[in-house]
């Protein structure tokens, strides 16, 4: 009888050691869940969370004997089947297996757009959990490096594979669609949805996110400008200075994007909190570190195998659509790389929370503007290859008008629905633009070559 009471404190014992080891040692900290991610919570997740469901235990079933395999059947089962998204994941193989036949192209190239969709909202879940044991500061860094993270894997490929134009065109789109596609649906649901009420949001975070993506709307156009200056001579102009300026202002950029997480993050944390948070009930986390960290990883790699065939086939795609690249890379991948967090800011808006929809539009364009797009620019300059923030007249031009838009857009603390129909139609002609868009890729490069003296549009 002793011997089997020893027995089974010695098992509870090492059940106890197991999980404060996969749960990061939290259990030592002395803090709940809730007290650590409160302060680390950004709109990104709380957006995410709206296509997520609980998933029935049918993966678990009760006499499995080993401890290991039962818990990776529970993560198997929240992180694939935890999402409503979880019916594009067959598209992952697919895609794998026709790269592998060699099958067409364009298919490789659909299949792989598709299985990013969840992914892409897997891998903020994820995060998300990994900070519930990392605690704030560190939670609040991972959400703000991993929140755009396909669109990071997405631009490093393209540079590894020199294809600067896909390059700037993913990211451009990226900021032109929380700008205008995103933040204009919410605004436009949101109105449609509350006609008999004043929807109001606060400014402090709209005018924090402003000011930034001017500051990098500055440092685009200043390259641009730079060029144009130089060549009004023909013969003078100097492709190393127009680089060189670039990689200056993608510094500075870099600079006021650590100092915007710090303000986000410690000094003026209560102004990017979502005001709903103290009325939700607390949240747990319902897989472990360890098990979180191991499947963030997998997910990545995978994310970066469909980024290969993204980068890889996106020409064939545009030759066989009879699609421009540019609106490919614009349009077409930045609204199925975000669905899942661009429909819950709908979502949000509908109910009333414009504060969370404001977050995840502004949030992720200022992300890609200020650390996205600047960190391309020094990975290429330690690569060897150059890449400048000279994006061409046309495609700076509509950023320009887009961040000049929206900040007028946001600029009284109210909205209604009018506000959303202008800034989706913006970005139809945007869009549009793109479409008529064909000029060869071999021409439509964002800087000139030094000896031509030749302008792009």
């Amino acid at each position: 009888m002793d011997s089997s009471s020893s027995n089974d404190h010695h098992q509870q014992k090492e059940v106890t050691n197991w999980m404060n080891m996969e749960n990061g040692g939290a259990a030592n900290k002395g803090s709940s869940c809730k007290e650590i991610w409160s302060t680390s919570k950004t709109a990104q997740n709380v957006s995410s969370s709206m296509v997520r469901k609980k998933s029935d235990p049918v993966l678990v079933p009760s006499n499995v004997r080993f401890r290991l395999f039962r818990q990776f059947l529970a993560n198997l089962q929240e992180v694939v089947l935890g999402t409503k998204l979880a019916v594009l994941f067959p598209a992952i193989p697919l895609a794998i297996v026709a790269d592998s036949y060699k099958f067409g192209r364009p298919w490789i190239f659909a299949l792989s757009l598709l299985g990013l969709t969840p992914l892409a909202e897997r891998v903020s879940f994820l995060t998300e959990q990994i900070a519930y044991f990392t605690g704030p500061t560190v939670g609040g860094l991972l959400n703000a490096t991993c929140g755009n993270a396909t669109e990071l894997i997405i631009a490093l490929l393209a540079l590894y594979q020199k294809k600067i134009n896909v390059l700037k065109y993913s990211l451009l789109g990226s900021i032109l669609s929380n700008l205008l596609l995103v933040l204009g649906s919410s605004l436009l649901c949101g109105g449609l949805a509350n006609l008999r009420k004043e929807q109001r949001y606060d400014r402090k975070q709209a005018d924090v996110n402003s000011l930034l993506l001017l500051l990098g709307l500055l440092c685009h156009m200043l390259p641009l400008m730079f060029r144009y200056a130089s060549s009004s001579t023909p013969g003078i102009f100097n492709a190393d200075s127009t680089l060189q300026l670039s990689r200056a202002s993608s510094i500075v950029m870099l600079v006021s994007y650590i100092a915007y997480i710090f303000f986000q993050l410690k000094t003026h944390r209560q102004i990017f909190e979502s005001q709903e948070e103290d009325e939700e009930e607390e949240e747990k986390a319902v897989i472990g570190f360890w098990s979180a960290f191991s499947w963030l990883v997998g997910m990545t790699v995978i994310i970066a195998v469909l980024s290969e065939y993204v980068v890889g086939t996106i020409e064939a795609a545009s030759d066989s659509w009879g699609i421009s690249v540019s609106f490919i890379s614009i349009i077409l991948l930045p609204i199925v790389g975000n669905a899942a967090e661009h429909a819950g800011s709908v979502i949000f808006a509908f109910k009333n929370k414009l504060d969370i929809s404001l977050g995840v539009a502004l949030g992720s364009a200022t992300q890609i503007s200020m650390f996205v797009v600047p960190s391309c620019v020094i990975i290429a300059w330690i690569m060897g290859i150059s890449m400048d923030l000279d994006f061409s007249l046309l495609q700076t031009g509509s950023l320009a008008f887009s961040i000049i838009i929206t900040a007028f857009t946001l600029q009284d603390g109210t909205s209604h629905y009018m506000k959303g129909v202008v800034l989706c139609l913006c970005y139809i002609v945007i869009a549009a633009c793109f479409f008529v868009d064909k000029i060869p890729q071999n021409t439509a490069n964002a800087g000139a070559t030094p000896s031509s003296g030749v302008l792009p549009a």
